[in-house]
């Protein structure tokens, strides 16, 4: 498997203008990175063509319901939370929804916001248990409610009203990757110097597989692993995980999401694209604005990742990350784009053009 976002999913479409983003806590297994050397097999990025969807990378495959939506005249906010739906109900993706890992607890909690830039109207949900669609949840709220947040379990009982089905979200596989961190992280969580298994416990969660220990070892060493419970990311905050006006464009973000939270990176965006830069040049803004905040000291810098997207109302579309390569150093960071004709990746535009960020 490999690794991707620590916690969350991001997705704008335009037509008029509409946004989802989506988060957990961390980790994601990306079906589709590419080589850093292998840039070519990246498609450059094309303004001004509609209908159009970008998402972070993992959204590629899910794009295609979104498009069709769009094709038929559908709204571009049910577009958006139709790609987020696929990726939620994905067992095998663990960056949001079913199968998403857990915090420290053992409980999986998931964050969403929504935009819809025709009507200018948002809704949002914060550390939500036992939910899977949560990003159709934050669009009930903007529906049905004179409120923009819900958080808790006051939004499980909200989203139970409104009937949706309550359901544990852990999988094996998140689980097993849940003990793997209890394990490292207190000696308690361990067999004892009696056990067989004492210097192998890891390797025996995941039956002496490989590939899935490596990827355990990823994903459980990253900082911070583990979150506190009701920890709440960019995901759900208007402004900062996403944000959407109709007259200027669409913006949001995946990564590090309390980096983006101290710089207001959606609204950022969204500024700089109404002063006139181009999506690329506005999200360029807000990550030195990222790497401001640590004086440029890459060795900071170099323990988390955090991506930009944008699209703006043209049709142009860009996105920045903070590093070259995306969560693995061999992965070239990129973005997934739909114009109408086909899904493709397309490469960010790096911040610091080298390796980095939480490997």
């Amino acid at each position: 498997m490999e690794l991707w976002s620590r916690r969350k999913f991001f997705l704008t479409s335009l037509v008029g203008s509409a946004v989802a983003s989506a988060g957990r806590l961390f980790g994601r297994a990306l079906p589709n990175g590419s080589n850093v050397s292998a840039l070519a097999h990246l498609a450059p990025a094309a303004p001004g063509k509609r209908p159009l969807i970008i998402s972070s990378a993992n959204g590629l495959h899910a794009l295609d319901k979104g498009m069709d939506i769009l094709k038929k005249g559908g709204d571009t906010l049910d577009a958006a939370v139709a790609v987020v739906t696929v990726v939620e109900d994905d067992p095998n993706d663990d960056s949001v929804g079913y199968g998403g890992l857990p915090n420290e607890e053992g409980e999986v909690e998931l964050d969403a916001s929504v935009m819809h830039g025709p009507t200018h109207r948002a809704g949002s949900v914060a550390s939500v248990r036992r939910i899977k669609n949560v990003a159709r949840l934050a669009k009930t709220v903007m529906e049905k409610t004179n409120h923009v947040m819900i958080v808790g379990d006051g939004a499980r009982r909200f989203a139970v009203a409104e009937g949706f089905e309550e359901m544990n979200l852990l999988t094996e596989h998140s689980r097993k990757i849940w003990l793997a961190w209890k394990a490292k992280s207190s000696f308690n969580w361990r067999p004892g110097i009696d056990s067989p298994e004492w210097k192998e416990h890891i390797s025996a969660i995941f039956d002496y597989d490989e590939e899935q220990i490596a990827y355990a070892e990823r994903v459980i060493a990253y900082p911070p692993t583990g979150t506190i419970p009701c920890m709440a990311g960019d995901s759900p905050i208007i402004g900062a995980g996403c944000c959407v006006d109709n007259e200027v464009g669409a913006a949001g973000s995946t990564g590090k999401g309390e980096e983006n939270i101290k710089i207001s990176g959606g609204h950022t965006i969204i500024e700089m694209m109404r002063q006139g830069k181009s999506p690329t040049d506005a999200c360029l803004e807000a990550m030195g604005r990222v790497a401001h905040n640590y004086k440029g000291d890459k060795k900071k810098l170099t323990t988390f990742h955090i991506y930009f997207y944008a699209i703006n109302k043209e049709g142009a579309h860009g996105a920045a990350s903070l590093w070259r390569n995306g969560y693995e150093p061999s992965k070239q960071a990129a973005y997934a784009v739909h114009d109408g004709t086909e899904a493709r990746l397309v490469p960010c535009k790096p911040y610091f053009d080298e390796i980095g960020g939480d490997q």
